[in-house]
């Protein structure tokens, strides 16, 4: 067992425990709240809180330790659970893996890494940086891009066939087939599949095991960038304990440190969102979803400036503070109550889900952190072209404006794609399998 030096509100002679992060199959390391400098009230506060929003999952760490549990953990924590827009960070940590071993240069045009003829010299030139920031100029519409999943001939291409509707680098459009190129760019760079590359990189080390998860894949194989990667909800906290950990786990270097700043540093279109994560910079800019809106608020109050998240739809997130040293890792079906839409569809990074529970939570680090209530306007303003683009639905299944060239109706080059197809059902029954094993055996 380590120890660590006492900040906050503990005296200095003494020393806060520390945990060692588990092994495959082992689980977490627990202690008290107050065994790592924590008010237990306040975390238990927090946490009910939690649970009466619709949080089927919930994890509070400090120093590595699992100090706090939702009371639905365990009727969630085997079943393998959507982490929605989480699934990009995950991307960036294998584009990062990829950048750390010489084989991705962020900021080269896309073109170094795309097959001949897959896009002109206008999208050839946006940089895999562009694309991770959110910030590549291509069209968005957050609903017309998902609208279409599991019969997308090739979210890659479709990507790329988007017009770009502003200068790359200068405007934040926060859309969904901007990480799917990200996640084919890595497959191209270190020249392996994404899933395989992931597995073996980021999970393994970690202790996720093969046969626990599924990462869907359109018709093509390509894997999902944006969204549809189902874990199961510790295994969703393993990735961000390896975050807490700055990219070590156990002492061994999963991904770099340098990589992990850069990929967590407010980008200049948007002070609240980085590389496929979000900060808690202000102001921050939110999707288009109804409609574009600029808050100042920061999303995780009292829980350090240096705060990051992956978000997820319906609240899919890890919170992760390193001047805290400390995660809450939480799944659930949205929970939010302001009487906004973009709140009310998890959109809003001044969530008053957030707001809460972090309001609730600052007592427990003893430094007298005070947050004040949460406060919001209303705003009932839509931009529909943002939101449900019908053409991008129609692109995506090789039909319309948006069509990839040589895709037409659910073909490309000619040929019905089925490989993803494929992959996604031996997936599934992999899936199944190991959970009825799991059954079985416990």
């Amino acid at each position: 067992m380590l120890t660590a030096p006492l900040h906050g509100r503990a005296a200095a002679e003494e020393v806060e425990r520390e945990c060692e992060v588990p092994a495959a199959g082992e689980p977490f390391e627990t202690a008290s709240p107050e065994e790592v400098g924590l008010d237990g009230a306040a975390v238990r506060d927090a946490v009910s809180f939690a649970d009466g929003r619709l949080r089927t999952s919930v994890r509070v760490f400090r120093h590595n330790c699992l100090v706090a549990t939702g009371a639905l953990n365990f009727l969630f924590d085997a079943v393998p659970a959507n982490i929605w827009s989480s699934t990009k960070s995950v991307v960036s940590l294998a584009a990062g893996i990829a950048v750390d071993r010489g084989l991705l240069d962020l900021d080269a045009p896309i073109g170094t890494y795309l097959p001949d003829g897959w896009a002109d010299a206008e999208h050839s030139a946006i940089t895999t940086r562009q694309l991770m920031q959110e910030n590549s100029g291509l069209q968005a519409g957050i609903a017309g891009e998902v609208a279409s999943i599991l019969l997308d001939t090739d979210v890659v291409r479709a990507g790329l066939a988007l017009p770009i509707v502003h200068e790359p680098g200068t405007y934040f459009e926060y859309g969904q087939r901007n990480p799917d190129i990200v996640g084919f760019i890595v497959e191209r760079a270190v020249g392996e599949d994404l899933q395989a590359f992931v597995q073996r990189e980021v999970f393994d080390p970690i202790g996720i095991e093969p046969g626990t998860y599924i990462w869907l894949r359109d018709r093509s194989g390509h894997s999902y960038g944006y969204a549809n990667l189902f874990m199961r909800p510790p295994d969703f906290a393993r990735i961000g304990l390896l975050l807490l950990g700055d990219g070590r786990w156990n002492g061994d270097r999963v991904v770099s440190s340098a990589y992990l700043t850069d990929a967590t540093k407010p980008s200049v279109t948007n002070p609240c969102y980085a590389m496929l994560f979000w900060t808690n910079d202000t102001p921050c800019i939110s999707p288009d979803v109804p409609a574009r809106r600029t808050v100042d608020a920061p999303a995780m109050p009292g829980f350090g400036e240096d705060a990051f998240a992956t978000v997820g739809f319906l609240q899919q997130n890890n919170f992760v503070s390193p001047s805290r040293d400390a995660l809450v890792s939480w799944t659930g079906f949205g929970g939010d109550v302001s009487l906004d839409p973009q709140t009310l569809l998890t959109a809003n990074p001044n969530s008053e889900l957030y707001h809460e529970f972090f309001r609730r939570l600052a007592p427990a680090y003893g430094d007298g952190t005070v947050v004040p209530p949460y406060e919001h306007g209303v705003s009932l303003e839509v931009t529909p072209e943002t939101v449900l683009d019908i053409r991008m639905t129609l692109g995506a299944l090789g039909v319309g404006p948006f069509a990839p060239q040589d895709c037409l109706v659910l073909t490309c080059d000619g040929e019905l794609p089925v490989t993803g197809l494929v992959q996604n059902g031996t997936a599934l029954i992999d899936l199944l399998a190991n959970l009825a094993g799991t059954t079985a055996g416990g």
